[in-house]
């Protein structure tokens, strides 16, 4: 979902160095892995799939932070099926892993491996998906979650011109057509996205200023299975069908992440909407993925959510190293991320709104991709 591989990796590298070196406010006294004789040791890095790009560049960006401390990293990709993960996690704990850092295809699956990793004393960091039902997890690094729902349906009232650029009502009245649509209901983080856009358009629907023609607003109702762009595509083109066949018009949709967004769009340029008559809905996104940067630069989706995942990376070999060197990992955040069994210490990151205005700035200038990536 980034940049090229070796310009991540590179990145990444240099900050999981320069903040590894410089770890100030991190406690130096508690051996949290019990153990600071760690030198060389194994760490399992566990990704769900290889069909974003988001994830190849996380789990390359990763492994090359750890390494360039001089662990050894088994890096495994799990092409999004359950099993595949289960069995991988079990591999790393059988070969030894001391950390593992664990980006859960379903936060439920997990915890037989995680209570095993428990009893040998195996720390676990939860990557960018909180992992539930089990006390074994150990710490959480994420952006913050609820933020980004909330950055979503701000950008959604904004593209509509319900708000302003400063957050403020105008005087625009709608009533405006939206849809909704939320991610994996087996993805903690769903609900956290969902929650954030809802609080916030909850208003607007109760004035009717907001119309959700399909009447479809429960989180039940508009998960969208391991956030598949072909499942989002169809029930948009079931909500067409069903909901706007007597010449209504889709205004809005609240989309949750990017690979869905472009397959809301191509559902709905096949229904002939982005034709000189009929413009394309406000779109929302998340993860500025390139051809959803490369969608709101040519006018098609309106805005992404950019989550500088490098700081993720880099968060993730800090939490690890600290463990493996007897150190307690830095935390900002000691109440949000209930697994339903403990509140799992974490680190949080904020996300930023990306538009047609701003994607030079924030993600060119910023190095996290070259203009030439966005051609």
């Amino acid at each position: 979902m980034k940049f090229k591989k070796l310009a991540v990796g590179a990145v990444a590298v240099g900050m999981a160095f320069s903040l590894a070196a410089c770890s100030g406010g991190r406690g130096s006294d508690t051996a949290a892995s019990g153990s600071t004789d760690n030198k060389g040791a194994l760490v399992g890095v566990l990704m769900p799939n290889k069909t974003s790009t988001r994830w190849i560049h996380d789990g390359d960006a990763v492994k090359a932070g750890l390494e360039k401390l001089g662990y050894k990293v088994q890096l495994d990709y799990a092409n999004d099926n359950i099993p595949t993960q289960v069995q991988q996690v079990s591999n790393d704990i059988t070969k030894g892993a001391k950390v593992l850092i664990i980006a859960s295809i379903d936060g439920t699956a997990l915890s037989d491996q995680l209570d095993t990793a428990g009893k040998k004393g195996v720390k676990v960091i939860a990557y960018d998906r909180l992992i539930n039902g089990n006390k074994n997890v150990d710490y959480y690094t994420t952006f913050d979650n609820y933020k980004v729902g909330v950055d979503q349906a701000t950008s959604l009232l904004t593209g509509l011109g319900l708000v302003d650029a400063d957050g403020k009502k105008t005087d625009k009245k709608g009533p405006f057509n939206v849809e909704l649509f939320a991610g994996s209901a087996d993805d903690n983080n769903a609900t956290f996205f969902f929650n954030g856009a809802m609080d916030t358009l909850k208003p607007y629907i109760a004035d009717k200023t907001i119309v959700i023609r399909s009447g479809q607003t429960a989180f039940q109702q508009v998960a969208t299975q391991q956030w598949d762009a072909n499942r989002a595509k169809q029930r948009m083109q079931n909500l067409i069908a069903k909901s706007y066949s007597s010449g209504q018009k889709v205004d809005g949709v609240l989309s949750p992440y990017d690979g869905m967004s472009i397959g809301i769009i191509s559902a709905l340029t096949g229904a002939g909407y982005g034709d000189s008559g009929k413009k394309l809905p406000i779109i929302t996104g998340q993860d500025a993925e390139i051809p959803s940067v490369k969608s709101i630069i040519a006018g098609q989706q309106y805005s992404t959510v950019y989550k500088d995942t490098r700081q993720l990376a880099d968060e993730s070999v800090k939490m690890a190293n600290d463990l493996l060197t007897g150190k307690t990992p830095e935390v900002n955040d000691t109440k949000s991320y209930n697994n339903k069994v403990k509140v799992v210490p974490s680190y949080l990151f904020q996300p930023v709104v990306v538009t047609k205005d701003n994607y030079q700035k924030v993600l060119v200038d910023s190095g996290y991709y070259s203009a030439s990536d966005l051609k």
